[in-house]
């Protein structure tokens, strides 16, 4: 007996240890609700450490409560209902000192089928991380909603126009329209692949088809096709700094990576826009400066989040680009910051690894 009460707090201490790295809150308690572990994430959602929890109930460490005031632990009610119940859904919960969070158990049984309960096994999360999801959620409807309401209505217009009055219109005329249209139909479609890569970024399904990619090479080709569509072209300035290794990328997204961040320097900086690649210890650095106001520090950590913009009063874009660019660098295993540049304007500086090609 002695061996098997070493055994079980041998496997319980080894559980504690994992149960350190889960990213919810955990809390195990006996039938009774006596708690007997809190791991990390518990005590960082509630501020209620192990040792001021361990042994004593649940109802007077934690004493969660529903929007009605009722005691959910007496609701859980482990001595009642079926002997194959297993689990108690997740529920929106209060705690006394009011903090939201989402709350579910698992009643543990002895046999697994049809035993008596000896532990709950219960999950908390911050229902003001969902509350932000979802509002996150919110304002992507609103904002896609309103950003195609202008193209599609011009859309609309122009060819309601055309269809009903043709023939009293010039060639030039027509043709004034038909490009307006055209280049909405463009912004239509830049919104909708926009939406695409935010989608694919969130739910992990963003895929990376890498082959050897020549980063300045690729630099240099997206400012030939800014200068060729009328950029100065004294505006951008590429310089490498060492021998860069073999990396392998998406191209595709890189090009994207690159593009966007030259863009945002031209429409919010000034002066001359510096792409600087240089090698580092475990891949490449590339960094993207402008010669404008910058980036207040407070704001650094803002900038990639959805639907920030640099300046309210400057019209333009949907507020997704930097959040899909840092989507785009971590799913090839970089990372990304922005800071100020040695001449006062913004500094965004990517670092993306070697990498090794895809084998099927």
């Amino acid at each position: 007996m002695h061996g098997e009460h070493t055994d079980e707090r041998s496997a319980d201490s080894a559980c504690v240890i994992d149960v350190d790295d889960l990213p919810d809150g955990l809390v195990v308690t006996d039938r009774d609700g006596h708690v007997l572990s809190v791991n990390r994430a518990a005590t960082r959602l509630t501020g209620i450490a192990g040792d001021q929890a361990v042994g004593r109930h649940v109802r007077d460490v934690f004493s969660f409560r529903d929007h009605d005031g009722r005691d959910w632990w007496k609701w859980l009610d482990t001595y009642g209902g079926l002997s194959t119940r297993t689990r108690q859904p997740e529920l929106p919960l209060r705690t006394p000192g009011g903090q939201e969070m989402h709350v579910a158990a698992r009643l543990v049984r002895r046999p697994e089928r049809g035993g008596e309960i000896v532990r709950v096994v219960i999950t908390m999360r911050d229902a003001g991380a969902r509350a932000r999801i979802e509002r996150s959620r919110a304002d992507l409807v609103s904002t896609v909603a309103h950003e195609l309401r202008s193209p599609l209505t011009s859309v609309k217009g122009f060819t309601a126009t055309l269809l009903a009055k043709w023939t009293r219109f010039t060639d030039d005329q027509k043709l004034v329209m038909l490009e307006t249209v055209n280049a909405d139909a463009d912004r239509v479609t830049r919104l909708i692949t926009e939406l695409l890569d935010v989608s694919r970024i969130e739910s992990g399904r963003l895929e990376i088809h890498r082959q050897v990619v020549d980063i300045p090479a690729r630099v240099q080709k997206i400012i030939d096709g800014r200068v060729a569509a009328g950029e100065p072209e004294g505006r951008f300035l590429l310089r490498v700094l060492g021998e860069l290794p073999e990396t392998w990328l998406d191209q595709d997204k890189i090009d994207q990576v690159l593009a966007n961040l030259m863009e945002n320097a031209v429409r919010h900086g000034r002066g001359t826009v510096t792409i600087v690649v240089e090698p580092n210890q475990w891949g490449v650095t590339v960094s993207v400066r402008d010669q404008g106001e910058g980036i207040p520090p407070e704001l650094a950590t803002r900038v990639f989040r959805q639907f920030w913009r640099g300046n309210a009063r400057r019209r333009g874009g949907t507020g997704l680009g930097l959040f899909i660019v840092k989507g785009l660098i971590e799913a090839h295993g970089g990372s990304i910051s922005v800071q100020r540049g040695p001449e006062g304007g913004a500094e965004f500086r990517f670092m993306v690894p070697t990498g090794t090609p895809d084998f099927a």
